[in-house]
């Protein structure tokens, strides 16, 4: 039995992409570059904001400095609009509730930087108890690192065999891998369903619901 259920944030708890595409284009104009469509933005997710602000730069202006001045931009601007029009997934809330009145232990293990992970999570689920919320944190490296997966399992004193990971990308099917703990894919999310079969996770699942059939 499972005791232990890692989250992914974005793309697998909240549908994100509206907030992240409206705040990365806001920093792109502030610079005076091209913006992008929000399915545009959507293949730009997964690794990070670092990596996300890189990859909307034209090619030739993908320098960490340019990096760091959509950063300053970005940052400021996400932290008041991040809620704008995000929202949890259908199921979510109801999956979560049900996982944690069965006693499994729950956590998040996001790319996103940690004080906009902790907000989210703490404004659109105060009524679950996640032993742990972890986002990107200085010096940390980012998925597929498993360390946030190993810091986790330690805050929560269970095994990997007792871990259940659930994401929607391939980044976190292969931090499930790095970390060697089972994975679900959850196909709602930011990439292809594809892109997750390609990393043969234990189980991909189209509604949240489902995922109760794999904590047992």
């Amino acid at each position: 039995m499972k005791k232990l259920v890692i989250f992914d944030l974005d793309g697998t708890l909240l549908d994100t992409i509206a907030d992240l595409a409206e705040s990365a284009n806001y920093a792109l104009k502030q610079l005076d570059y091209p913006t992008h469509n929000v399915e545009t933005i959507r293949t730009f997710v997964g690794n990070g904001i670092n990596k996300l602000l890189e990859r909307a730069l034209p090619t030739h202006e993908q320098t960490e400095e340019n990096v760091m001045r959509m950063r300053s931009h970005f940052v400021p601007y996400y932290d008041v609009h991040n809620a704008d029009l995000s929202a949890p997934y259908p199921g979510i809330v109801h999956l979560l509730e049900n996982l944690q009145a069965k006693g499994i232990q729950l956590a998040v293990a996001s790319n996103k930087y940690q004080a906009a992970t902790v907000k989210l999570v703490k404004q659109y689920f105060p009524t679950i108890n996640f032993v742990e919320i972890l986002g990107q944190r200085e010096g940390i490296n980012v998925k597929p690192d498993p360390t946030i997966v190993f810091d986790i399992l330690k805050k929560a004193n269970v095994s990997r065999e007792e871990t259940l990971y659930v994401g929607d990308s391939g980044v976190d099917m292969q931090t499930a891998i790095n970390a060697g703990v089972d994975a679900v894919g959850v196909t709602w999310g930011f990439r292809p369903r594809a892109e997750l079969e390609n990393f043969q996770p234990m189980e991909l699942i189209d509604k949240a619901e489902e995922l109760l059939n794999y904590t047992n």
